[in-house]
């Protein structure tokens, strides 16, 4: 038998693949649980779209899922080896994403602010500083506020269908901040910035909504208020004939 190859060197590597990918498999079955409740919290969520008078029942229901999260994070930290975050982390980025994303929206929803990273970690059980061990990434973090900013653009268009008229305008305030406040970031990430880029439309979008509300007068001092939130272009050239106050929206 041929001594240039040592055989024994091949049981050695399908020894590190076979432990790589029972790893592996024990962390795809954590995050499942994760996913699970993030789809739970996220139904939970939905009512918002079409009955306001739940979004407190709503919020409650999703914070309920939002915490169970913790204890599969707190299983997912023991098992990674310290130092091998990064090696791993694939597989939960998407799903943290949208936890940062299903958390800040019920902030918003019940008190009106942005949640900090601090607090997401918090009720997620992480850690914000990467020498520390298992932890909520920056880029995570910020990747889950700008998918709220288009959950927002939605729930803004949906308020108005429902006869709530101020809080379009609310909404339209939170958003230009949060849209200054990215701007002041020198994003490298390119996930990022086109997601930034999208957080340009959705400002937009709530715009306009505003704009079509304060002309056709469905509140009162709509007109003066939405000064703040100057229209678009397109805004005013899809109104050229305002129609009456007494009209609806569709």
């Amino acid at each position: 038998m041929s001594n240039f190859v040592n055989l024994s060197l091949f049981e050695n590597y399908q020894k590190y693949i076979d432990n790589e990918q029972e790893m592996r498999e024990k962390i795809r079955v954590i995050v499942r649980e994760i996913e699970q409740l993030a789809k739970e919290a996220t139904i939970q969520l939905q009512v918002i779209h079409y009955d306001l008078e739940k979004i407190g029942y709503a919020c409650a229901g999703a914070r309920k899922q939002i915490s169970a999260c913790a204890e599969s994070y707190k299983k997912l930290a023991e098992l990674i080896p310290v130092g091998q975050y990064y090696r791993y982390s694939d597989h939960w980025t998407f799903i943290t994403q949208r936890l940062v994303f299903l958390i800040a929206m019920v902030v918003y929803l019940e008190a009106g602010f942005l949640v900090t990273r601090e607090t997401v970690a918090e009720l997620l059980e992480l850690k914000t500083n990467q020498a520390e061990g298992f932890h909520l990434d920056i880029e995570d973090y910020l990747m889950g506020i700008l998918q709220m900013a288009s959950e927002l653009s939605r729930f803004a268009t949906n308020s108005v269908t429902m006869g709530d008229y101020d809080r379009p305008l609310n909404i339209s305030r939170f958003m230009a901040d949060l849209n200054a406040g990215f701007r002041l970031l020198n994003l490298k990430n390119d996930g990022l910035r086109k997601r930034f880029d999208a957080l340009k439309y959705d400002v937009k979008k709530i715009e306009e909504v505003v704009y079509d509300i304060s002309i056709r007068g469905l509140r009162n001092g709509a007109v003066e208020e939405a000064a703040a939130v100057p229209p678009t272009a397109e805004a005013v050239a899809n109104n050229d004939s305002p129609p009456n106050a007494d009209n609806k929206t569709e």
